[in-house]
């Protein structure tokens, strides 16, 4: 039960990521087309052109972040069942349920809510290693973790 919860969040973060992916690459396309449509500068001051490619590119970099965090999930082994919080670990808290994996953001799943968080933010430092029953304060608030998964 608990693996296929983890199965089913990992499917739905990979989702997105691939949504983003698909419109990022369709913006960037749409840039590009408007620039060859626009054609050569019109003088040497003439920024338009120049800024339809610095968006492109600026997209070019979103999309590569997006499919560097889609190698990050494939990373997650979805049979192990986590202890304690760390990489690829669901935390459930009585407010908030947190997957350890990418910086998404807010996921809904047919198991309800969970927040899709990085490594790299603070409330993960403070939660890393606990196991279920243990407690932390973060930012002044008291977290207990109820269940990791």
């Amino acid at each position: 039960m608990d693996i296929a919860i983890k199965t089913r969040l990992v499917d739905a973060c990979r989702k997105k990521l691939t949504d983003s992916g698909l419109n990022l690459q369709q913006a960037m396309d749409d840039l590009q087309q408007q620039s060859n449509d626009y054609g050569a500068p019109k003088d040497r001051y003439d920024p338009f052109k120049t800024q339809l490619l610095r968006r492109r590119d600026m997209l070019a970099q979103q999309l590569a972040k997006e499919l560097q965090e889609l190698k990050i999930l494939e990373k997650i082994d979805l049979n192990s069942q986590c202890t304690d919080i760390r990489f690829g670990a669901i935390a459930m808290t009585p407010d908030y349920n947190y997957f350890i994996a990418v910086g998404l953001g807010k996921i809904e799943t047919t198991d309800g809510v969970f927040y899709a968080i990085s490594m790299q933010v603070p409330l993960y430092e403070a939660i890393k290693g606990k196991k279920a029953g243990e407690s932390v304060i973060f930012r002044g608030k008291k977290i207990e973790i109820q269940k990791v998964v």
